[in-house]
């Protein structure tokens, strides 16, 4: 299936099926520039998807210079199942790097945004095959509730009338079944066991973590850990911009290591 992106790229969608047989959506933007050898796969945060104008416009920005490839996380936009807030999406991710190398790109990374960013620090950990990872906004545990906003989250999805809302109001499907013991690992045990570059993004004006997550998860991964805190920066996509957008890419396109 192809779509017109707002750059009016050439836009490929696909449906993908992942390890634990859930189909997801993801579409391919290929670099403006041409070039064919680097892609980032990109996982949103909660609620959002690949066709939402925030994501389309990150897509934009990034295939200014490498290719793009988005992946609905399970429960949202054209994915099926539900989302497991974390725990099952990344198989997800996974899907989405083996379609990027089917597409013949010869190195893949990995952008995550708040939901997304906890995902694809827990796919580099338990699935690897990436050459770098960039988490933006993400948290650095589970069960969060220590701001206003994240309370109210999981009223919303620990409860039965929290997931309709969710569902009529957001279009996003959110599974009813609670974690099994012992919990999934987190972001931070996560990035205790990366073997590649892993750079932490957050500002100093998130409404839903504070800066002390992002602190954690770049300790955790040690010298490979590199951490951007942005002044004035809020929370994850809907604060992103250009110039921020296009550092991350560079960050993101660099080959090999470069220490902090």
């Amino acid at each position: 299936m192809n779509n017109q992106h707002p750059g009016q790229q050439h836009v490929r969608r696909q449906r993908l099926l992942t390890e634990d047989g859930t189909i997801v959506e993801a579409a391919h933007l290929p670099a403006t520039s041409g070039n064919r050898d680097l892609a980032v796969v990109v996982a949103h945060g909660f609620t959002l998807h690949s066709r939402h104008p925030l994501l389309q416009q990150i897509g934009h920005w990034i295939s200014e210079r490498v290719g793009v490839v988005h992946v609905d996380l399970r429960g949202h936009g054209g994915s099926t199942g539900t989302s497991t807030l974390g725990w099952q999406e990344v198989h997800d991710v996974e899907a989405a790097v083996a379609w990027a190398r089917c597409l013949g790109y010869h190195r893949v990374v990995t952008l995550g945004f708040s939901l997304g960013a906890a995902v694809v620090v827990r796919h580099g950990a338990l699935h690897g095959g990436v050459d770098r990872i960039a988490a933006v906004s993400g948290p650095s545990q589970w069960y969060y509730r220590g701001t206003s906003r994240m309370r109210l989250l999981h009223q919303l999805v620990l409860t039965r009338s929290g997931r309709l809302a969710l569902r009529m109001l957001r279009r996003t499907y959110v599974t009813h079944v609670p974690w099994t013991e012992p919990l999934p690992i987190d972001p931070v045990a996560a990035a205790g066991q990366l073997d590649v570059p892993l750079l932490v993004v957050h500002g100093d004006r998130d409404h839903l973590f504070p800066i002390d997550h992002a602190q954690r998860v770049s300790a955790a991964a040690g010298e490979l850990g590199t951490l951007w805190l942005e002044p004035g920066f809020g929370h994850a996509e809907k604060t992103l911009d250009a110039g921020l957008a296009r550092r991350l890419t560079s960050w993101l396109a660099t080959p090999g290591h470069v220490p902090r």
